[in-house]
């Protein structure tokens, strides 16, 4: 009977598992391919992750308004996907595909309610508050937010998604309390550093359709505003990039290869005017995407072999 359950359990998990590597699939070719550099005892794992961020991250950013949901039932729906994550989370099953995966990550790797908590708080932060108190159609107050709530923000959405990787790669590492800390501190940089570098090119998206403002309180970015924001994301970058050669040595070229893809994502925003991010999303070409991805392979592999 043991061996019946354990085989039904198993199977149920790999087509959780697949649910999630369709998520990623369908939403973010740069984090598809940097996932397939990762070993294979990380891949999986930082899939799972990806697949549940994603999908609380869609709910509040639209999908549940266009399928007709009122306010109230959008926060009922998030209320219920994180309670939903946190059952599984402590029992080790959900009949929601992309909540049973992860929540099998985060057993493995210790991902407890000190990362959960503060992402589904910026997730209810981004749902924000209604203009009008008892219609169906309320529209979203706009969103500004100052150096605090900013900071407080992207500590939920971004920087405890890499501490939760961060988990993920050092689970079966042995390191003393200054590493460790270290290392905490460059995943969260790095968080950073992509959320950062993804509220200036969504800048269009999320002031024009979301009325939200991540980067300041006034309702329009300026030039000066665009140059710090660059020299922010580079700072957090650089602290990042010192600290991949304390990975595992079978995490490093991925991570190595995401970096450079907003390293390259930083240097076009350089270029570009605020005026034309208010206009378009800026991007990397697949193309130059492989090449950053075989370059960051080959710099590893160079590491390894000295």
């Amino acid at each position: 009977m043991s061996v019946a359950t354990d085989t039904s359990f198993t199977h149920f998990t790999r087509t959780a598992e697949r649910a999630a590597n369709q998520v990623i699939a369908a939403y973010s070719t740069s984090f598809g391919l940097a996932c397939r550099l990762l070993g294979p005892r990380h891949r999986q794992h930082v899939r799972n992750i990806y697949a549940l961020v994603r999908v609380a991250d869609e709910l509040v950013d639209g999908v549940t308004a266009e399928a007709g949901l009122s306010y109230q039932e959008q926060c009922d729906a998030l209320a219920h996907f994180i309670d939903e994550t946190h059952r599984a989370v402590k029992l080790g099953y959900s009949s929601d595909l992309i909540i049973h995966a992860f929540a099998q990550t985060a057993r493995t790797a210790g991902i407890d309610e000190t990362l959960i908590d503060p992402f589904f708080a910026s997730m209810r932060t981004d749902l924000g508050e209604r203009t009008s108190a008892g219609s169906s159609a309320q529209q979203p107050a706009p969103l500004r937010f100052d150096t605090d709530a900013h900071d407080g923000y992207v500590h939920g959405s971004a920087e405890v998604v890499g501490l939760m990787c961060l988990r993920i790669f050092m689970r079966d590492e042995n390191i003393d309390d200054g590493d460790a800390a270290a290392l905490q501190y460059g995943a969260s940089r790095l968080g950073a550093a992509f959320q950062n570098i993804n509220f200036l090119r969504d800048l269009a998206d999320d002031t024009s359709r979301l009325g939200r403002n991540y980067l300041g309180t006034s309702d329009h970015l300026e030039e000066h505003d665009r140059v710090e924001w660059v020299k922010t994301v580079r700072a957090q970058l650089a602290d990042a990039n010192a600290v991949i050669p304390m990975l595992p040595r079978d995490a490093r070229a991925a991570v190595r290869s995401a970096l450079a893809l907003f390293q390259a994502l930083t240097d076009r925003i350089d270029q570009t005017t605020v005026d034309e991010l208010y206009r378009s999303r800026v991007r990397v070409p697949d193309a130059v995407k492989a090449g950053l991805a075989a370059r960051a392979v080959a710099s590893t592999w160079m590491e390894l072999h000295r």
